[in-house]
């Protein structure tokens, strides 16, 4: 059998008095694929930049077999000092690496080389640092979160791409389904030791749950160990102190033993604070475009998401999925068309710029905003220390500025932050970013049991398979297609994925977007009525009126001293705006049940 070509063993890192690494050590053969697992904070990435020689431990061993070539790419890559891309990429060949391939990479990743870094988006950023590290084919590839930043076509030439090199590869990543389909060895850093399972990500969890019931076990055993003990000190020792030190010093390891137990680190208390309900529909587009200089963004969309949809949006970077998102909750108006939302909507938002977050900021303000030690929870005020263990904070951390927290501490803090608003309606924008493991379970948990609609982009296929009921997705030159079901069923009725920048494709064999209902269609169509055009003419301006006399009687409850002043006022407004949002959720359903009857006969003549 063969060395490894880099070993670490016994490794230890203490951080402000903290120990961060106890017992690591990482072993990487020849052409082997590990990634490397673990909670946000826990050291992963620290443990790889001491596998790269960047940071060094206070003890244990690293070796790397002379003549090893490694490179490691950073999770926040650094490209200043370079005129151009391919200067930056070029920069990191060695003197028989081919230059050629520095090109082909930068080409294959959407780059032409004469980018200026100072203006690049982070996943051009990404790109770029992910061409400079294949380029030279090295033995070792060390990647930190590789595919943040990156749209689902890089996503998936990434995988292609590290699957046909012969390099060894360490991976950390949230990426359920790119880890499953490059690694073959998992390495697990928790409570700062390592344990090494030499399977794939695929069988990680299963052997990770075991792993932690087998400990809570032994932990219940230890601690009933210690009562006896300790019934024994106060009953048993005084007659017999002299033979019995030896199990007092027996007693004394034991507690030192249940003190030196570092538990798992337990599960984010996730849950989203519930607005009033919504009507049934939610948002309305029809005719919708939307175009920047001679690029059409968004063309001609129409489509109508009713309460509890939960709406996938995909596509590269670039085609204008926030743009949408802004179009779809009223925040930036289209050039042609409408867009109705529905009544009483209220909408909590969390966006992918992580760099939004002052970074002088303490954790505190951010989340009180300043001068309170409370949070308001779904209009609840809430102790700022609660809430924050609920998201795995530690109380040392209250004063801490966000620039020290890591990656995956933003990524909680805006989750905390967006989910303590009162809502119906949730647009998450790239969730999934720098969140581990165990915190997206959860925030897929907490998706299935909410009660109102969600808007999600996300390039996880993953994540999305398992929250949303259909995807939209952006076909090129403006168009956006409705597919039902998660993204593999997306794959499925589509022939195939999101396509690069050039790409063209024919259009494809589905329903037009919004039309939930095609599948369900007969060959026999029906017709309107008369009664039933009438309706559908009338309906909208009957939803506009109930809408304003909705708002006004609410404008007349928000005064908080009129129960006092006119009971009588009160309850009468009380009961009639009751009334009317009933009559509105049943307009919309018949309107919305107009709708489709009308779209059934229009299609079948």
């Amino acid at each position: 059998m063969a060395p490894p070509l880099l070993l670490i063993q016994d490794v230890a890192l203490t951080f402000g008095g903290t120990p961060l690494i106890e017992r690591a050590a990482l072993s990487v053969e020849a052409g082997e694929r590990l990634c490397l697992v673990g909670r946000n904070g826990s050291g992963k990435s620290t443990l790889l930049k001491i596998a790269a020689g960047l940071v060094a431990p206070d003890s244990g061993q690293r070796f790397l077999q002379p003549g090893t070539t490694l490179r490691y790419l950073p999770q926040e890559p650094d490209l200043s000092g370079y005129a151009t891309t391919r200067a930056y990429v070029e920069a990191g060949l060695g003197p028989g690496d081919d230059p050629y391939r520095a090109g082909y990479l930068l080409e294959q990743l959407g780059l032409t080389g004469e980018e200026e870094p100072a203006r690049l988006s982070g996943g051009e950023a990404r790109r770029a640092a992910l061409a400079r590290l294949l380029a030279p084919e090295p033995d070792i590839i060390l990647l930190d979160e590789p595919t943040n930043h990156l749209d689902l076509p890089a996503i998936e030439w990434l995988e292609s791409e590290l699957a046909s090199l012969r390099s060894a590869l360490v991976l950390i990543s949230h990426d359920r389904r790119f880890l499953e389909r490059l690694s073959r060895a998992t390495v697990w850093l928790d409570r700062g030791v390592t344990r090494r399972l030499d399977k794939g990500f695929g069988a990680f969890e299963s052997w990770r749950d075991t792993v932690l019931e087998e400990e809570e076990r032994d932990r219940q055993k230890l601690d009933r160990r210690i009562a006896q003990e300790n019934d024994w000190l106060r009953y048993g020792v005084t007659a017999r102190r002299k033979r019995n030190q030896g199990r007092l010093r027996a007693l004394g390891a034991l507690r030192q033993e249940r003190r030196d137990a570092r538990r798992a680190v337990g599960d984010v208390r996730m849950t989203v604070s519930g607005g009033e309900v919504s009507g049934k529909l939610v948002i309305e587009a029809r005719g919708v475009s939307k175009t920047y200089g001679d690029k059409t963004v968004v063309r001609d969309f129409s489509m109508r998401i009713a309460r509890g949809d939960r709406i996938g949006i995909v596509g590269r970077n670039g085609a204008g999925k926030t743009t949408l998102i802004n179009l779809l909750t009223g925040l930036l108006p289209p050039d042609a068309g409408e867009v109705r939302l529905g009544a009483n909507l209220a909408m909590a938002s969390l966006d992918q710029r992580r760099a939004a977050l002052d970074p002088n900021v303490t954790l505190r303000d951010a989340l009180t905003g300043g001068g309170s030690d409370s949070v308001m929870v779904g209009g609840t005020p809430k102790h700022v220390m609660s809430y924050m263990k609920d998201f795995l904070f530690t109380p040392e951390q209250v004063n801490m500025p966000i620039g020290k927290l890591s990656g995956g501490e933003r990524g909680r803090l805006m989750l905390a932050r967006a989910l303590a608003q009162p809502s119906n309606l949730l647009v998450l924008d790239e969730p999934t970013n720098d969140l581990d493991l165990e915190t997206l379970d959860l925030l897929e948990e907490m998706l299935a049991a909410y009660a109102g609609t969600v808007l999600l982009v996300s390039h996880d296929r993953d994540f999305l398979d398992r929250t949303v009921t259909s995807v939209l997705m952006a076909e090129g030159n403006g168009r956006w297609q409705d597919y039902a079901g998660g993204y593999s069923d997306m794959l499925a009725q589509r022939g195939s994925g999101v396509e690069p920048v050039g790409a063209s494709r024919p259009a494809p064999r589905s329903r037009p977007a919004g039309d939930l209902a095609e599948s369900a269609r007969q060959q026999v169509r029906p017709k309107l009525s008369f009664k039933d055009k009438h309706a559908l003419d009338t309906l909208p301006n009957r939803m506009a009126a109930l809408e304003r006399d909705i708002t006004k009687l609410k404008a007349v409850l928000d005064d908080p001293d009129l129960y006092a002043r006119d009971p009588a006022r009160f309850t009468k407004a009380t009961e009639t705006l009751a009334h009317a949002e009933s009559e509105l959720a049943a307009t919309e359903e018949e309107w919305l049940r107009l709708e489709l009857l009308r779209e059934e006969a229009e299609s079948g003549g």
